[in-house]
Parts: structure tokens; C-alpha cells; sequence
């Protein structure tokens, strides 16, 4: 079935790159607005090797790192503690409902404001759009824990620690970890975001609005664009490989039920 979803997944695409290489060079789109995908993808290769960019790629993973593992590390706990404390839980409803529609790009200029350093600025702005993601799913995670298992500790005597630490968070595990999951591509977009609208020093978006200086580089653009979906899919595929060795039990319910 893996073998399968990669052959799939890689054939389309190929399809796509086909689909763009004959539009362009048929002449159907204009080739300076859309280059072919040839010549996309041999720029795209040759910033592998591109000693400026990797610093840039670099900026832009140092601050989505940042701010992601901040994320993960503030929203847990709150969410654990809303999720088994329905007092908390029912009063702090209000305000996330009101603040999690906020796109963190709006605060952009509040960032700039309060953090001189760039890559804090867009930690935090990372950091403001992966929280909600997390805690969302840790909530609804605790809130579907099956109640027979939780009163069935109870009944041998466990409180709410021992009931909290043996039953919930197990269960609600696999769910958390699909929230970081959201969150990591999430924190890709806001970082390259960031940096195509507030500037900085270093960073793939920062590459990004360098091609259009002297009338622009489309084909740079795109290949720039190309690293930025390769970034994605690795932070993708490397924590779903971390969900599945973790959490294989509940990935083999998963698949068995499917």
C-alpha cells in the first residue's frame, strides 16, 4: 500500500510537470510568465548548491523550528489543562474562539514593534498561527477519550493524575501529533509569508522578492517556490514517520479500519 501511495503520489507529479512543460512550450501561456518546467526545475537544482540560498533556507528553517517547538510547548499543557479541567475549559472558550481567526500575518506590524531581531519576529508571528492548530486538537482529543476506560480506572482507585497520565494522554496522543503536524506546514507558510511582506536579512522568502528586483526572474521565483514545497513535504513526511513509530498501534487501527 506505502509502495503504491509513492508510485501515485510521483506520477502525478510528473503529470503536472508534463502538463506545464508542453503549455509553455507551445506557446498557449506566455513563457515568461509561466517558464517550463525544464528550466524550473534545473534552477531549482542548481540553488541546491547555491551557498546564499542554503543560508537563506537556513534562516527560514532556524525560525519555523523556533517557533513551532514553542508552539508544541505552550499548547499541550493549556490544552491538557482546558481539556480536563471543564471549569477552565468552558471559560477560555470565548476567547480562543475569538482569537484563533486572527491571521497572523495581520500582526506582522505589531511583531515588527515589539521584537528587533527578525528571526524573534517571526518566531513569534509562527508561533501565534501554530498554537491554535494544537490546541484545538488537544482539546477535542481529550474530550473524546472513552469514558468506560476513564471510570474503569476509577473504580480500581486511580485518581485523576494516574487517570490523566494512564488513559487520556495515551489516547489523545496520535490526535496532538496530527495537530503538529498541521501546524509545522502552517508555520512554512507564515514564515516565508513573513518574509515576503516585512523583509529581513536572510530567509527563502527573502530570496523570493530578490528575483523580482531588475525586472524579475520568474524561472528563479518558481525554483525558489519549488524548495519551499520540497521543505513542506520532507517536515511532512519526517513527522509522520516519527507518528508512525510512535504510535504504531493506533496507525495499524488506522489503516486496518480503511
Amino acid at each position: 500500500m506505502s509502495f503504491r501511495r509513492i508510485a501515485f503520489g510521483a506520477a502525478g507529479v510528473a503529470g503536472v510537470v508534463v502538463v506545464i512543460e508542453v503549455v509553455s512550450r507551445t506557446g498557449l501561456i506566455d513563457a515568461s510568465a509561466l517558464p517550463p518546467a525544464s528550466t524550473v526545475l534545473w534552477e531549482a537544482a542548481k540553488l541546491a548548491v547555491d551557498g546564499e540560498f542554503l543560508v537563506d533556507v537556513g534562516a527560514t528553517l532556524k525560525a519555523w523550528f523556533g517557533g513551532l517547538a514553542l508552539a508544541v510547548l505552550v499548547a499541550v499543557p493549556l490544552g491538557v489543562l482546558l481539556g480536563s479541567v471543564p471549569l477552565l475549559g468552558t471559560a477560555a472558550r470565548a476567547l480562543v474562539e475569538l482569537l484563533r481567526p486572527i491571521p497572523s500575518v495581520a500582526l506582522i506590524p505589531l511583531a515588527i514593534i515589539l521584537f528587533a531581531d527578525p528571526t524573534q519576529m517571526k518566531m513569534s508571528l509562527i508561533f501565534y498561527a501554530c498554537l491554535w492548530p494544537i490546541l484545538i486538537n488537544t482539546l477535542y482529543a481529550l474530550r473524546d477519550v472513552d469514558p468506560v476506560a476513564k471510570d474503569s480506572l476509577r473504580a480500581f482507585g486511580f485518581g485523576t493524575p494516574s487517570v490523566l497520565w494512564r488513559v487520556s494522554l495515551p489516547s489523545a496522543a496520535p490526535f496532538i501529533t496530527t495537530g503538529v503536524r498541521i501546524a509545522a506546514s502552517v508555520a512554512l507558510i507564515v514564515v516565508v509569508s513573513t518574509e515576503l511582506l516585512a523583509g529581513g536579512v536572510n530567509g527563502v522568502g527573502i530570496y523570493l522578492s530578490s528575483t523580482q528586483a531588475g525586472g524579475g526572474r520568474t524561472d528563479l521565483l518558481l525554483a525558489g517556490a519549488v524548495w519551499a514545497g520540497v521543505l513542506g513535504l520532507l517536515a511532512n513526511m519526517g513527522l509522520l514517520g516519527l507518528e508512525r513509530i510512535a504510535f504504531r498501534w493506533h496507525t495499524a487501527r488506522v489503516e486496518g479500519i480503511a
